[in-house]
């Protein structure tokens, strides 16, 4: 179920990453809240990711979804 939350928000994130050239995959979402994500395309290697990661993905997903308590990337 928190799964399922987490895909849907991070599918409206999306369209922004790929306008840059990027993405992002789903990984695993543990029971502690914690979604783990690798970061694809431009934004793998771009030195803005941790800012994207934390200010841009993080913070939309705990607004969507209280449940998440944090974003790790996984590389």
């Amino acid at each position: 179920m928190l799964r399922e939350k987490v895909e849907k928000t991070l599918e409206q994130i999306r369209s922004y990453l790929k306008a840059e050239g990027g993405d992002v995959e789903l990984v695993d979402v543990t029971d502690e809240g914690v979604v783990k994500v690798r970061l694809t395309g431009a934004c793998s290697h771009c030195p803005m990711s941790t800012y994207t990661l934390k200010l841009g993905i993080e913070q939309k997903l705990k607004e969507a979804i209280p449940e998440v308590k944090e974003v790790e990337e996984v590389k």
